[in-house]
């Protein structure tokens, strides 16, 4: 259950950083270490492990880049992995600014839960295969579309209603599903624009506009 490093707009520009940014960066540490005790409190086997400290994930990302025939080649370096109550995260993870890892990490708690639904095997065996591995992964989809709900909710909490609804933001989450980076798993995006559309409208703040 993976979920990549989407770098988000960015705040800062020109050589100033003002206050504000400084006390936004606070805010986002904060929340950060809040969430991360939030997870070790629900999950009590929760755990972050570094992608190229584990002989499986560098398998896994060989794999991948043979069978999406270099499709997926950035397991390893881009993306957030959940198995169980494990989150495999990019050897820079602590590099990252604390409001990314924010939101994927909310992103991958939709997974850890799911995981606790629905047992690891079960649960790898839908992902990973059904009803095809590759071009209509209808049960991968369905899972990444609950937690990229998730993505989306939680930067639209950060930078709001506006933001999520930029043609940019919306174009570079349908493409996870549509390309080779899961494995082409549901290559239909006019279904996938109106999940989308559905999703914004449920959105707090689609009510005051």
């Amino acid at each position: 259950m993976s979920g990549p490093y989407s770098e988000p707009r960015r705040e800062r520009q020109g050589s100033g950083y003002p206050r504000a940014m400084h006390e936004r960066d606070g805010v986002d540490e904060a929340r950060l270490r809040a969430l991360l005790d939030e997870l070790a409190a629900e999950f009590p086997r929760f755990r972050l492990v570094r992608k190229d400290r584990s002989f499986v994930q560098r398998s896994i990302a060989r794999l991948l880049a043979l069978t999406t025939l270099g499709a997926q080649r950035s397991y390893l370096d881009r993306f957030v992995t959940t198995i169980g109550q494990r989150v495999y995260v990019p050897r820079h993870w602590e590099r990252w600014p604390a409001v990314d890892r924010c939101l994927v990490l909310r992103h991958q708690r939709v997974h850890l839960r799911q995981f606790r639904r629905f047992g690891l095997a079960p649960l790898a065996l839908a992902y990973l295969l059904l009803p095809l591995p590759l071009g209509l992964a209808w049960c991968r989809m369905r899972l990444e579309r609950d937690a990229y709900a998730e993505s989306v909710r939680a930067a639209a909490e950060r930078w709001g209603f506006a933001h999520v609804c930029d043609a940019a933001f919306r174009d570079r989450i349908l493409a996870m599903f549509t390309s080779g980076a899961y494995g082409w798993m549901w290559p239909f995006p006019s279904s996938l624009r109106r999940w989308y559309d559905a999703l914004l409208a449920s959105l707090p703040a689609a009510d005051e506009g």
